[in-house]
């Protein structure tokens, strides 16, 4: 059973940095795809990045395209999110996740998860 642990989440000031890390065990999540997605109050889970098994090729949502960076260690298992320039509407709960099917690409809207983080809270203040 594959068990992802997150950390790295915090209270930042709008224009603040912040990097997520999730680390997994259990096996190894080098073929697949990894990436985050996030679910503030009162709102539906959305996806906000991915990066392929490779690391060569990355997708974000547009909302944080030029902020945010994605990119993984498959040797620690790990895979990171650099948040930077954060904005009070990035404020939510941040989940990593793996893709369910080896080698696919970068986004992951609409792909099967296998696994999901506990969450990590990013709460960014005006």
């Amino acid at each position: 059973q594959v068990q992802l642990v997150e950390s790295g989440g915090g209270l930042v000031q709008a224009g603040g940095s912040l990097r997520l890390s999730c680390t997994a065990s259990g096996r190894t999540f080098s073929p697949y795809t990894v990436g985050w997605f996030r679910q503030a109050p009162g709102k539906e889970r959305e996806f906000v990045a991915g990066i392929n098994w490779s690391g060569g090729s990355t997708s974000y949502v547009d909302s944080v395209k030029g902020r945010f960076t994605i990119s993984r260690d498959n040797a620690k298992n790990t895979v990171y999110l650099q948040m930077n320039s954060l904005k009070p509407e990035d404020t939510a709960v941040y989940y990593c996740a793996v893709d369910s099917i080896r080698f696919q690409g970068a986004t992951m809207m609409g792909r099967p998860i296998a696994n999901w983080g506990q969450g990590t809270q990013v709460t960014v203040s005006s």
